[in-house]
């Protein structure tokens, strides 16, 4: 509860609101979509999302943070069937092309919810319920004075360590070098957390390559993943 009333009495935001129209096919996949894929985060009723209803089955629930333009989220989800994808993103021209890509794969396991990821996990994620929650190229947020900003933070991540059901997992990935030291110094504070690798996890072969990733190579920046677990007994 500590922690959690922490994380809600933040006043600095880890993302920036962007504005901007959306194309006419996004606009289309919005209205086509949206009412059965998505719900506003701010919308949610009281108490914990009911995912089993949501998807129409029970399976094991994985969460995206910070899903963009969906290029890689469409691509995840349509590879593993039979979990229960949840990506949350505060775009919506991102959420509409994430819906685009999905239907061009005929995902089916995918749920979209728009809002901020901690009033999410905080407000409608029950503990110890999510099998894995992934954290790609968040903003790193480069500069000193923004490093207030970085969604990863000790209290961000031991309510993430709390919604982890015994042995679930938390994937992160950065491109920036002080970023990933920063994660890994965060993530092996957090009790409730173990380092699945020494150090640094090697890249996973199913993630796919994004643009982001491919800009990093090829201005120099060398891609970090990170896996932590969460402990049977926390």
């Amino acid at each position: 509860m500590r922690v959690e009333q922490e994380v809600r009495r933040r006043t600095v935001v880890s993302y920036v609101q962007r504005g901007g129209r959306m194309t006419v096919g996004q606009e289309r996949a919005w209205e086509r979509h949206w009412p059965e894929l998505g719900q506003d985060v701010s919308s949610l009723p009281a108490g914990p999302l009911d995912t089993g209803a949501w998807f129409g089955r029970s399976a094991p629930v994985v969460l995206e943070i910070g899903s963009g333009m969906g290029e890689t989220t469409s691509k995840l989800a349509a590879a593993a069937p039979e979990v229960n994808y949840l990506a949350v993103e505060v775009y919506q021209a991102g959420l509409a092309q994430l819906m685009m890509r999905a239907a061009d794969l005929d995902v089916t396991n995918l749920r979209l919810l728009r809002g901020d990821a901690v009033v999410l996990l905080t407000d409608h994620i029950e503990p110890g319920t999510l099998s894995e929650v992934r954290l790609y190229f968040p903003d790193p947020w480069p500069k000193k004075r923004h490093h207030k900003r970085r969604i990863v933070q000790p209290g961000f991540v031991s309510l993430v360590a709390s919604r982890l059901a015994p042995g679930g997992r938390f994937h992160m990935a950065t491109d920036w070098e002080h970023y990933a030291e920063h994660m890994l110094e965060v993530c092996s504070a957090e009790p409730g957390l173990r380092n699945v690798y020494s150090g640094w996890a090697p890249r996973p072969e199913w993630r796919p390559v994004t643009k982001f990733e491919s800009r990093a190579h090829t201005e120099g920046r060398d891609i970090r993943d990170l896996v932590f677990e969460k402990a049977p007994s926390a």
